[in-house]
């Protein structure tokens, strides 16, 4: 059986794993523009990894700016099996209290349609089943890895994901609360839509920062006090990230990599070569 390879997505305050032997740097093209940066791969604790910060190394790109198509095309292209998202949020309930962990569970899309959200189109229909859209087996490994390494793990919870890059309103903040959402961010869909359709397993690491704007008796959500919070949490989740990989090495038992097995609609005849060729990596087994 092949290695597994495990891909993280640093988010904001990760631009790097420390630890990683042997590193390289890769930089790929792909028919959806070039990823937000190069690849870094290398092995931890005996586990081959492959490291993309999100939004470039310097924090160049703004959440709607992120080319989330290309990101996790390159990771396919680089055999990842599991993403390990990393993520810093927002929290909207008093129990998570900012430094906490959250391992979401589900997603509440409120991006305004800027963002390509599907490998599909161009001659070639496809619908994935998202009604559950982390991989339960990734987060409870997660979830397990984040408590070995002390933090206060909340397992479970809604992610709701806003375009940004502006924080919300207090009373968007308000609403959002009353709809039982558990945090808030800014980039995890079309992640995490991605990730289902490369057949690839998703979970994210949610690193609280701040209250949002609902909080009457914290102030309101700052860059700085954001910044101060994630210096805290970045570690935590190298910690997280270190203690997970022994857990991982192992062949995936869930369904995500048979995610597309009914999903393409269109008559094989029918997909534009091109298309074929440039979803090969995505698809390829199913054109046979």
């Amino acid at each position: 059986m092949d290695q597994m390879t495990i891909g993280v997505i640093g988010g904001s305050g990760l631009y790097e794993i420390e630890g990683l032997t042997g590193i390289e740097e890769v930089r790929l093209k792909t028919p959806f523009g070039d990823p937000s940066d190069a690849y870094i791969t290398g092995m931890l604790e005996g586990v081959k990894m492959v490291f993309l910060p999100r939004h470039g190394r310097g924090h160049r790109l703004l959440p709607s700016e992120v080319p989330y198509c290309a990101n996790i095309y390159g990771m396919k292209k680089l055999g990842v099996q599991r993403i390990i998202s990393v993520s810093a949020v927002g929290s909207m309930k008093e129990e998570i209290v900012p430094g906490h962990i959250v391992i979401p569970d589900q997603f509440f899309d409120r991006t305004q349609g800027k963002r390509t959200s599907t490998f599909f189109g161009n001659g070639v229909a496809g619908h994935v089943q998202f009604a559950d859209p982390v991989c339960s087996e990734l987060s409870g490994v997660l979830c397990e890895a984040g408590q070995r390494a002390g933090a206060t793990v909340h397992q479970g919870g809604t992610y709701i994901c806003i375009e940004g890059p502006n924080f919300s309103t207090r009373a968007e903040s308000t609403i959002y609360r009353s709809w039982g959402v558990d945090i808030i961010g800014m980039t995890n869909i079309p992640e995490a839509r991605l990730a289902r359709e490369a057949e690839i397993c998703y979970g994210t690491v949610a690193l609280a920062t701040d209250y949002d704007c609902w909080h009457d008796s914290h102030e309101d959500v700052s860059v700085e006090a954001v910044l101060a919070i994630i210096k805290q949490n970045v570690a935590m989740a190298r910690n997280i990230i270190k203690h997970a990989v022994h857990a991982l090495s192992a062949a995936p038992q869930c369904e995500c990599g048979e995610s597309l097995k009914y999903a393409i609609m269109t008559d094989r005849s029918l997909i534009p070569e091109q298309t074929r060729k440039d979803l090969e990596p995505i698809i390829g087994k199913y054109l046979d």
